[in-house]
């Protein structure tokens, strides 16, 4: 099976190999000519009969080399008996692609790879410089461990000290490792030839062709959790979702299509069975496991009788294992109602994500930021569609008007029970979602909103000021939030047969029913 996968994802990584083979002057590639730096690696694995050439044909040199690509390069160098390993099964893999079900019954066969927690075995996702090293070690049976350490590994990564051991690798010349990072499929090449053939071995420093890793990255003592999804709702239970909720339960998710495709009907009934939702990146702490979902508490929303926050159940593949510390970073967060993030090298769209979502900064040029991901390594997030701050703590607070003018953005959205993402709103998502967006994080749910901040007396009212309804002619139980705009009106979702509208503070059931207001702003 001697044929190279050519589907990519992008992270540029690139790196300068030194090399005492000589060139010769065929074109393997396109973008593998006799000048290009590590011709002489790729001479030695087509030679080898590991790569098949190709010169009418781009190698994708700067591409990220995907799971399933390294494999397929792997199991040429080791000779695996890949049509005839015992078939093992994964559900992301359709048993119809018997290439691939053949390539990944043969790695893990081999004990060289595995699925990951959920049992899938992701092969189109790109592949990180730290699984990269655990599945080199593995599969060429690697010892040893370097004395030298990076600022951004964690000591229990073996396997990256055991390349660095056989000079596989000597990390970045900012002297970080980026393990998280994903790895171009030159790199894959050069390492591979290094293992191979020992005179390629030789203590360089890796160059990235992109900006060097901001100091603001430090490892972790102990991992942490995020969300790995544009949105994820918190189920009251697992399992309960209905058919019409798959959309909602993939990775990734389809959110847009979930929504439309709801009949009115549908939508209420997820009232008490969906709590809230949460943004990709947001952190959680896993508080239960139960099959294939977690039961969560979402950090940065409060609730008062979870100190870790807002507690639910989401389907595991919506959660993903963080070993980078980013809280030095400068933020951006998302001001546009959806954004595409896009891959570094290719400029390829990678997915969408929703207004109000956080992501760390790790570098910038004329037109993006570049926001590491939680699971898939540093994206390119467009400028015009957001906006970067220090911190957090340093965005500035917002004014009346602002809040206002964001929330009218939203008018005329359909209603969505727990929602805090422009797929749709519930009443308190809305206000949750434009506070968030500007430094302010409000608690989530509406009864929680009207216990912080600044009590207001009616006649006292200000245009951004808070305004709660409660059960029993305003005495009970706060059940909904609106957001006052002068004038006697407020801007609110009112229920799942309405959208995002504005009407009269002073009529009807809201008259009846008004029970405060609480001022978020100086």
């Amino acid at each position: 099976m001697k044929k190279l996968l050519i589907t990519f994802a992008a992270l540029l990584i690139f790196l300068t190999p030194l090399h005492s083979l000589p060139a010769n002057a065929d074109v393997l590639y396109t973008d593998v000519s006799d000048q290009f730096r590590a011709k002489a690696e790729f001479d030695f694995l087509v030679e080898r009969g590991i790569l098949q050439p190709n010169d009418q044909q781009e190698f994708g040199i700067n591409e990220a080399i995907t799971r399933i690509e390294a494999v397929q390069i792997l199991a040429d160098a080791l000779a695996l008996d890949v049509e005839n390993a015992p078939t093992v099964t994964f559900p992301d893999v359709a048993s119809e692609d018997t290439a691939t079900v053949q390539l990944t019954s043969a790695v893990v066969q081999a004990n060289i790879m595995k699925g990951n927690e959920h049992g899938e075995f992701r092969p189109h996702d790109p592949l990180t410089r730290a699984q990269m090293a655990t599945i080199l070690v593995r599969a060429f049976q690697l010892e040893g461990k370097a004395t030298k350490s990076f600022p951004d590994v964690h000591a229990d990564q073996l396997a990256i000290h055991t390349l660095v051991a056989n000079r596989i690798t000597t990390g970045f010349e900012d002297g970080t490792f980026r393990p998280n990072a994903s790895i171009t499929k030159a790199n894959f090449v050069v390492f591979l030839a290094r293992i191979l053939n020992k005179d390629f071995r030789k203590d360089i420093v890796e160059v990235p062709a992109a900006l060097p890793v901001n100091s603001c990255v430090k490892p972790l003592k102990t991992p942490t959790y995020k969300i790995d999804v544009e949105v994820s709702n918190l189920w009251d239970k697992p399992t309960i979702a209905r058919k019409v909720d798959n959309p909602s339960l993939t990775n990734p998710t389809n959110m847009g299509g979930w929504v439309k495709n709801m009949r009115l009907s549908e939508k209420r009934w997820l009232i008490d069975r969906v709590h809230t939702q949460s943004l990709y990146g947001d952190e959680v702490t896993i508080l239960k496991s139960s099959g294939n979902w977690y039961r969560v508490a979402l950090n940065d929303q409060y609730v008062a009788y979870q100190k870790e926050g807002y507690p639910g159940w989401v389907p595991k593949s919506h959660v993903t294992k963080v070993t980078e510390d980013y809280s030095d970073c400068a933020i951006a967060i998302v001001t546009a109602k959806f954004t595409p993030l896009y891959n570094e090298i290719n400029k390829a769209k990678f997915m969408n994500i929703s207004y109000a979502t956080i992501l760390p900064v790790v570098g910038e040029d004329k037109k993006f930021y570049h926001v590491q991901t939680p699971a898939n390594g540093v994206k390119l997030l467009k400028k015009e569609d957001s906006k970067s701050f220090a911190s957090y703590k340093d965005v500035p607070k917002p004014t009346a008007k602002t809040i206002i003018d964001e929330a009218k953005r939203y008018l005329g959205l359909p209603y969505l029970w727990a929602g805090i993402s422009p797929h749709g709103y519930d009443c308190s998502g809305i206000l949750y979602a434009v506070y968030r967006a500007h430094g302010i994080m409000l608690p989530r749910d509406s009864f929680y909103q009207a216990t912080k901040g600044k009590a207001v007396a009616k006649k006292n009212l200000m245009p951004g000021d808070l305004v709660f309804f409660a059960y029993g002619g305003g005495t009970g139980k706060v059940y909904h939030v609106a957001l006052y705009i002068g004038n006697g009106k407020m801007l609110h979702a009112p229920n799942a047969s309405s959208k995002v509208r504005i009407e009269s503070l002073n009529q009807g059931v809201y008259l009846k029913n008004y029970s405060g207001a609480r001022r978020y702003l100086d």
